[in-house]
């Protein structure tokens, strides 16, 4: 295929309009109209009712029309929104999906965050989780029903008092309409709701769609422009105490002694507290607790990772990989295909452990008040946050009620909750509202971390350069055997063979084998968990096979994939956007495709090299991820991840010595600064297939692209991370 071939479905994505008409009496209404509450309910426009209101006499009644949706008789509707929002842009994404089948302007509804329910289990991966990339997915379906069966409802109501079709009748915002007449949504809701559930219902066809697939301001910027906004770190309740909390600087020690006679005595200290992390110091601000914290004297008893060192986790995972892996996928018969070989080609790839570093720390806040206990806590995990502070406080799970808060970066950090026990255990020993932080040291060395890897390649050559074998051994801990044993007890954890299992070059015979390796310290989900780790692995070795086969990397990528035409289509339009081959004297490019969380990309990566310095000008990221909901928030998801993926690539390692994690803040575990940003452009593929998703995905193909142009430049193979580590400066 050539390159210059007009690709016309591929568009770039939608630039954000920055200006905003907003006088200062405006700004102020706004600004007052937002709710201070620890669950965010506005009218974001202004501080007026939308016009859709019915006018009613008396307070406003509440509506369930279903478990995501509420319409007042005065009108109002608020959608709960059932995962928790942390910068990704689901507070917007899934109102969208039930305001375009009520006919409402999303900004016209008011957001509300869900509680733990059955009601809100993410279908796709079985629990109450926001993670894995599939917000959108397991909503698109299931929230365009409910608002079209709320439309249904509310059509026939009006329609039977009109005596007319419902067929004929529509809905605009806020209103059933039949010719010249109308009726408000709050006029009919009641009667609306009472009507059996409707039959046949079908969501709106895509040529009826207003809002879907176009840009939509997000419904939280004016609250976190404001301040408004909650998030963990800013919860203020009355009477509330604070706490710092001191834990083992070897992973796994225990206390065995303290002493607390200087923290008691230092200004504001209620309290110290051993808790089930480790020794807590109450006080009456955060500042006077964490001076006290670091007063106590305590003795900690090590435990079996006293002598635990990066050393020996990778000693373990090469060891490891001599014994037998669980079988992944096999095709022909990979031995005999390499033993036929006419050029083989080996390599092995380590990818390190990496710290989530959200930008908010860990932090909890507690209060038992009326029989119950309120958790209010940035969490990706609501049902988990209320089955670990229920066993904490001693009460049934219907007495814990989790309040979830905006998170400021969760990355899979808020997968676990391990910092919401201790929180419980203070609040309740104190028996007063206690918000308990972490520092960003505590954070730091106490995260659960992405997993290392050691993975083994071998490819078979015949004597025309063509692949003909491919092999795969993948030698890592396995999260889910922790987090969800259950899920894994029979099977390949699916969490540590992604972007490897689906292998999508064409080749007779292939071979990927899984050898499970735990090293003795919890690891956790990291954004697009093993999809950094095998991408990056199998993308660094195809640009060694097409190099050792005397191909064009893209190319060579290009003919293997004649029977997958969503890859072949990315790669196609990367190498295009990115001008492939036609880049100015100096500039070096490198490759990477992969397909993850039912989402298709590529990207090239423009590099420099000045002597052994590293200059990163220029990613083109093209993505075919299926119906776009709003391309405003799937281009900023793109840009961040290559942000996120690319300061890991650069900078980031977790190093261990003696059980205690070395990097401590963000002087020693690298953020990517502004002016040390690329270019970055991303373009989107059109596509009427149900949404992918984009909260991961991104960030695994940033590592092999960059590390596949520094090849180009340097001829230096980079098979381990992160970059600043391989001799490179950066």
């Amino acid at each position: 295929m050539s390159l210059d071939t007009e690709m016309e479905s591929i568009s770039p994505s939608h630039e954000p309009q920055m200006h905003v008409e907003l006088s200062r009496r405006g700004f102020l209404k706004s600004a007052a109209a937002t709710s201070g509450g620890l669950v965010i309910a506005m009218y974001l426009p202004g501080c007026g009712k939308p016009d859709n209101v019915a006018r009613t006499a008396g307070p406003a009644k509440v509506v369930e029309a279903n478990a995501w949706l509420r319409i007042g008789t005065d009108g109002a509707i608020t959608v709960l929104c059932d995962r928790s929002e942390m910068g990704q842009g689901v507070y917007t994404a899934l109102p969208t999906l039930i305001a375009e089948e009520l006919g409402v302007e999303p900004a016209s509804i008011q957001v509300e965050f869900a509680p733990p329910g059955a009601a809100y289990v993410n279908s796709l991966l079985g629990a109450q989780v926001t993670g894995g990339s599939t917000s959108v997915r397991d909503a698109w379906d299931k929230l365009r029903m409910a608002g079209a069966e709320a439309r249904e409802r509310l059509i026939a109501v009006a329609a039977d008092e009109w005596s007319v079709p419902a067929s004929r009748c529509s809905v605009e915002d806020g209103y059933v309409v039949f010719t010249s007449r109308r009726a408000a949504f709050g006029e009919l809701v009641e009667a609306a709701a009472a009507l059996p559930r409707p039959a046949n219902v079908r969501p709106r066809g895509r040529d009826a769609w207003r809002f879907i697939g176009k840009p939509q301001k997000r419904l939280d910027t004016a609250a976190k422009v404001d301040g408004s906004a909650q998030f963990g770190i800013d919860v203020r309740l009355p009477d509330m105490l604070y706490a710092s909390l001191a834990q083992a600087p070897e992973l796994g020690a225990t206390v065995e002694n303290f002493d607390d006679a200087r923290a008691k005595a230092m200004p504001g200290v209620r309290q110290v507290v051993q808790t089930s992390a480790g020794v807590a110091v109450i006080a009456d601000s955060w500042w006077q607790a964490k001076q006290a914290r670091d007063a106590l004297t305590i003795k900690w008893k090590s435990g079996p990772n006293a002598r635990l060192s990066n050393a020996a986790i990778y000693a373990g995972l090469k060891s490891a990989a001599s014994g037998t892996g669980k079988e992944v996928r096999k095709e022909g018969d990979s031995e005999s295909g390499l033993r036929g070989a006419s050029k083989r080609v080996d390599a092995v790839y380590e990818l390190p452990m990496l710290a989530h570093a959200t930008l908010e720390p860990q932090n909890c806040t507690v209060e038992f008040k009326d029989g119950h206990c309120h958790v209010y806590a940035p969490t990706q995990v609501q049902q988990m946050a209320q089955a670990v502070a229920a066993q904490a406080a001693g009460l049934p799970l219907e007495k814990v009620l989790v309040h979830t808060t905006f998170l400021g970066g969760g990355f899979g950090r808020r997968l676990d909750v391990d910092f919401i026990p201790a929180a419980v255990e203070c609040a309740k020993a104190a028996g007063k509202p206690v918000k308990l932080l972490w520092t960003r040291e505590d954070d730091t060395t106490h995260d659960k971390y992405r997993p290392p890897a050691r993975n083994t390649c071998a490819a078979a050559l015949d004597a025309q350069g063509n692949l003909t074998t491919f092999k795969l051994q993948l030698v890592a801990p396995s999260i889910t055997s922790r987090w969800a044993p259950a899920v894994v007890k029979d099977i390949v954890d699916p969490f540590a063979i992604e972007a490897a299992h689906n292998y999508p070059y064409a080749a007779a015979n292939v071979r990927i084998d899984y050898v499970q390796h735990e090293i003795g310290i919890d690891v956790g989900y990291w954004r697009s968990v093993s999809h950094a780790l095998n991408c990056f692995t199998v993308e660094g070795f195809m640009d060694e096979v097409a190099h050792a086969a005397g191909k064009d990397p893209y190319q060579f990528r290009h003919d293997l994939l004649a029977r997958q035409p969503r890859w072949q289509a990315v790669l196609d339009a990367a190498a295009k956007k990115a001008q492939w081959g036609r880049i100015p004297e100096g500039r070096y490019q490198g490759i990477a495709l992969m397909s993850g969380y039912d989402t298709y990309l590529a990207q090239v990566a423009e590099i420099s090299m000045e002597g052994n310095r590293l200059k990163v000008h220029r990613i083109v990221c093209v993505i075919d991820c299926g119906q776009i909901v709003n391309p405003d928030i799937v281009h900023a998801q793109a840009e961040g991840s290559i942000i996120f993926g690319l300061t890991a690539a650069l900078y980031d390692e977790i190093n261990v010595a003696g059980g205690k994690v070395k990097e401590q803040n963000f002087n020693d575990y690298r953020l990517m600064r502004i002016n040390e940003v690329p270019a970055v452009e991303v373009y989107f593929i059109e596509s009427e297939e149900k949404p992918g998703g984009m909260g991961e995905p991104v960030v695994a193909l940033v590592a092999p692209a960059v590390c596949n142009a520094i090849y180009a430049a340097t001829r230096k193979r980079l098979r381990t991370l992160p970059i600043a580590k391989q001799g490179i400066a950066v």
